[in-house]
């Protein structure tokens, strides 16, 4: 497991071009909420939450599919928004919390880490270690 340090996290988003004309920020619960709060606070964008499950602690599927255990969160006059999860293995978080959200919201993609195009850490292979999570 890679250590990483919340200093490495905000330069790399401070470097990262994120796209134009963005409404708001919609974090995946649970691993995508401090992401989201680094992006939102990056972007000077209000964020919302929806709270999905699919992991266990030990970061295997808990579920076939992910699980709602939220409300899907009110998104007002947003026409486009980031949603923001800590990692992209297999897309089926961000996929189901894509599917909740209104199919007239624009909704564009963003994950910490991830063999994906937009991934903000791409150059590190296995796990990493958050700063803000106790393992």
């Amino acid at each position: 497991m890679t250590p990483l340090s919340l200093k490495d996290i905000t330069d790399r988003l401070g470097r990262w071009k994120f796209p134009a004309r963005l409404d708001g920020i919609v974090g995946i619960a649970q691993g995508g909420v401090v992401p989201a709060v680094l992006v939102a606070e990056r972007l000077g964008l209000e964020m919302k939450i929806i709270t999905l499950n699919y992991r266990d602690e030990a970061n295997e599927p808990r579920y076939a599919e992910p699980r709602l255990l939220s409300a899907v969160p009110a998104l007002g006059v947003w026409k486009r928004v980031l949603l923001v999860d800590d990692v992209y293995v297999t897309g089926r978080s961000w996929q189901t919390a894509r599917a909740l959200l209104p199919a007239t919201i624009e909704v564009l993609p963003f994950v910490m880490k991830g063999q994906t195009d937009f991934a903000l850490i791409r150059d590190i292979d296995g796990c990493v270690q958050w700063p803000w999570r106790v393992y």
